[in-house]
């Protein structure tokens, strides 16, 4: 069973990454800063569609201030949705803006609605933290999902990630009569090994949504991580791999009566072969980032032994027993992709 030891600490953008940041133009001029959004006046609790405690609270600014902190939210939401084209802010009005006081980088979401068809969407501000960065970043060129996020000093600005929640996909799916189980086990195993290689963490049910897509006669699944504060942080090898997550055991146990050793190894192959070909589409600006990230404390460096302990012992590789920081292991483990020598035996 894997367990975060503790909540993890916020780590400020370096200046290496600042650097990366700019040239890849994942840094811009914001009109407003996550500092600008904590002067509000007034908060309300905010109750799900089953009249639950979301855990989130509407906040409210004074009547003097709200429509210039509404006009700069929806210039955001331009910047993020169509490179900074404001003529798609005529129709759309912030109709709600929520914090989360128990997360990493305690952020607020912003609910946008179209007011011509009542569309809605969202997207998060947050602390800049260093890890979260490079877990986007990650994502963004080593998955098959395209993150599209910016920074501007301290302030981090993101898209929303569409798809059910993990656990509520558990809880409502499962049992629905056209599941395909066997393709729903294949990607988790695919969602597996993606984490494991770059070194993603902490991916329980609640921090991965699953996107469901008609195909043809059939339907396909596409699991995508919804959280990167735990990218490269915690110590021990099985914080990277989902399997070991009890909330994801019923995911688990449908991969374990719907496939074989031999099928799980050749999915995991595949993926391996993906990842290797994206890196190499992407090997500049990869490499760009594993050199900031190589000279950058993302985390304890207690944890960084003991993780590359873990890794030399899996990978029969005394080499991540070298590395003195994540992006060193992150790194290394990537090389290991790139040689194509050895994947991981799931299920175990």
């Amino acid at each position: 069973m894997a367990l975060i030891s503790k909540k993890k600490t916020t780590y400020p953008i370096s200046s290496t990454l600042r650097k990366y940041l700019i040239k890849y133009d994942r840094e811009t001029k914001l009109p407003v800063q996550y500092t600008d959004l904590m002067r509000y006046d007034n908060t309300i609790p905010l109750r799900d569609r089953n009249d639950k405690d979301s855990l989130w609270e509407s906040v409210f600014y004074p009547q003097s201030d709200m429509q210039q902190v509404h006009n700069d939210l929806k210039e955001i939401y331009a910047m993020l949705k169509s490179g900074g084209d404001l003529s798609v802010m005529q129709h759309l009005y912030v109709d709600r803006i929520d914090s989360c006081v128990y997360g990493n980088t305690l952020p607020f979401r912003v609910r946008i609605v179209n007011r011509i068809n009542d569309n809605f969407d969202y997207f998060y501000i947050k602390v800049a933290d260093a890890s979260r960065i490079y877990g986007l970043e990650l994502e963004h060129l080593l998955s098959p999902n395209r993150i599209s996020y910016y920074v501007d000093r301290n302030t981090l600005v993101e898209q929303h990630i569409v798809g059910v929640p993990g656990d509520q996909f558990i809880k409502q799916y499962l049992d629905d009569p056209n599941l395909n189980k066997t393709r729903l086990a294949k990607e988790f195993v695919k969602f597996n090994e993606r984490c494991f290689i770059r070194l993603l963490g902490d991916m329980h049910s609640s921090n991965f949504v699953v996107n469901i897509t008609p195909d043809f006669e059939d339907v396909d699944y596409r699991i995508r991580a919804i959280d990167f504060d735990q990218q490269s942080y915690e110590g021990r090898k099985s914080i990277y791999l989902p399997q070991y997550f009890k909330e994801n055991n019923p995911l688990i146990e449908i991969g374990l009566n719907c496939m074989t050793v031999e099928t799980v190894r050749q999915y995991q192959k595949e993926e391996r072969s993906l990842i290797a070909r994206r890196y190499k589409v992407s090997r500049a600006e990869i490499a760009d980032l594993l050199r900031a990230m190589s000279s950058d404390k993302i985390s304890p460096i207690e944890n960084v032994r003991k993780l590359g302990k873990d890794l030399a012992k899996h990978y029969s590789d005394p080499d991540f027993e070298q590395c003195e920081t994540m992006g060193d292991l992150v790194k290394r483990s990537l090389d290991k992709v790139i040689e194509n020598k050895q994947v991981y035996q799931f299920p175990v």
